[in-house]
């Protein structure tokens, strides 16, 4: 755009189309309009859907009109935003209408460059489906150059606060990076949202502080704290916070953290992750289990300096193996909480799909798809476990992704899932000990304290009872009634263990 004469001395066409894409509020927008005001260039923005007309014929005039607008105005940036609206696949659009506008977009972005001195116009496409458009506007000389806007990772999220908090009123003490690692999953947008309702809640929160220094209930109001009658006094009053009130008002960090359950991050919008409520202590044994899922997971995320520093990398994928019931699911979610890392769980059975295409969508739960391959056998399952070996090494460039898979039956997983690189790192979660029982038994009772135990039972003395042998953990909805030692006997005699002792 700058220097065409280069271009020109070399003999090539410069760079034309440009698609950003990324999922919405991650700032493609933001970044076109970035883009045209740093070089100072003329912008054409238009919403793909403002070009549909219902007029045959009238939508490829508004395009070909646009392009010649962009020609007279050179050098211009031509932004045109969502995209997908008018470029789907040729072979599955509906309409005869949408076939003639994606190839008169073809032909628009060919004429930029058959010119006789090619225009200097940088044409920008913004998706969030870019899956969906027409190959053929992909291909070179077209949007040629693909821009992925992901998800932003800790350091990005804390660039992106420190930029939209530069007007706000902070205390001079504040804690971006807190705020960042407390933030996973947000994108551009959603972190200007809890900007937003923070400074709402720091607003509620002086002028409620006015209400209860300088303001009178009302006559009506028979509550004089009740909330509806604070925010109508409030409504009603004329008063206005002195420059002293004024000059302590400030952002807070509280006001940050209320909002953080206000405001969904866009990953937890989509319906699939989510962080889980369950920690450490809702886990009573399987401690050198813990011990190897912090170092393979939460030491990458809390001290990524270190081992950056060390050289170290990550494991790719841990695999969880045991029998049912012994806390292999209970664990990931724990690890995922610790970690403050979004958790995206998914079940093998659901996704095996008897239509061709379908079972390679996602990875799911690895025993149940990746069945060991010998070479003659076909269909669904042999797909799945190509599509998730190709997924696994994808990975590789991802930050701050890990992959935990759990299953009871390690034997039949494919070996090529569990070279190093992919699932690397194998940890049994066992039968507890009676020690680990005991630890158990405290935890699913909360110390013994719910449900309320009698003076008679002895949750050591019931770990190490050999009749305890097998039983793995399960935890089941209580009422708040005492248990007795009794009641215990007679539990031994209905629960049968998860693991028979030949299986063991």
């Amino acid at each position: 755009m700058r220097h065409p004469e280069v271009y020109q001395q070399l003999g090539v066409v410069p760079p034309r189309g440009f698609l950003l894409h990324g999922p919405p509020g991650c700032g493609k927008t933001l970044l076109a309009h970035a883009v045209a005001g740093e070089m100072a260039l003329p912008l054409l923005k238009v919403s793909a859907p403002e070009l549909v007309s219902g007029v045959s014929g009238e939508s490829e005039q508004k395009l070909r009109e646009l392009f010649e607008q962009a020609v007279t105005n050179a050098p211009c940036i031509l932004f045109i935003d969502e995209i997908d609206a008018i470029t789907p696949k040729r072979e599955v659009a509906s309409k005869d209408m949408e076939r003639r506008i994606v190839a008169q977009l073809l032909t628009c972005m060919d004429d930029l460059n058959s010119l006789a001195v090619t225009a200097q116009v940088l044409v920008i496409g913004a998706t969030n489906r870019p899956d969906s458009l027409d190959p053929a506007l992909r291909r070179a000389g077209r949007f040629d150059r693909e821009v992925c806007l992901g998800i932003p990772d800790e350091g990005a999220r804390l660039r992106i606060l420190k930029t939209l908090c530069r007007k706000l009123t902070l205390p001079t003490d504040f804690d971006f990076q807190l705020l960042a690692r407390l933030t996973p999953g947000y994108v551009g947008a959603d972190l200007m949202a809890l900007c937003r309702e923070a400074a709402m809640n720091a607003v509620n929160r002086a002028l409620f502080q006015l209400k209860q220094k300088d303001l009178q209930s009302d006559d009506f109001c028979l509550l004089p704290q009740d909330e509806l009658c604070s925010l109508l006094s409030l409504l009603k009053s004329d008063t206005a916070l002195s420059g002293e009130q004024l000059s302590n008002l400030c952002i807070l960090m509280s006001d940050f953290q209320e909002s953080l359950s206000c405001v969904q991050p866009s990953a937890k919008r989509e319906g699939f992750a989510t962080v889980p409520d369950v920690t450490w202590a809702d886990i009573g044994a399987l401690q050198d289990i813990r011990e190897e899922l912090t170092m393979a997971i939460l030491a990458p995320v809390r001290s990524p300096e270190q081992f950056k520093a060390l050289g170290l990398t990550a494991p790719a994928g841990v695999l969880l193996a045991g029998p049912p019931g012994c806390g292999k699911t209970l664990l990931a979610k724990a690890v995922a909480n610790e970690s403050g890392l979004n958790f995206i769980s998914v079940k093998g059975p659901e996704l095996l799909n008897m239509y061709v295409g379908e079972s390679e969508r996602a990875v799911r739960q690895i025993d149940a798809l990746c069945p060991r391959r010998s070479g003659h056998e076909s269909g669904a399952s042999v797909r799945v476990v190509n599509q998730l070996l190709t997924e696994m090494d994808g990975l590789e460039t991802r930050r701050q992704v890990f992959i935990m898979a759990a299953t009871n039956r390690p034997d039949i997983i494919d070996p090529a899932v569990l070279r190093p690189g992919r699932l690397d790192k194998t940890l049994y979660v066992g039968l507890p000990l009676p020690s680990d029982r005991h630890a158990i038994l405290l935890t699913v009772t909360k110390g013994g304290m719910r449900p309320p135990l009698e003076a008679d039972v002895n949750l050591e003395e019931i770990a190490y009872d050999e009749r305890c042998d097998y039983h793995t953990f399960s935890s089941n909805s209580v009422v708040d009634i005492r248990v007795s030692r009794q009641n215990f006997e007679d539990a031994f005699k209905k629960v049968r263990p998860s693991v028979s002792k030949k299986v063991s």
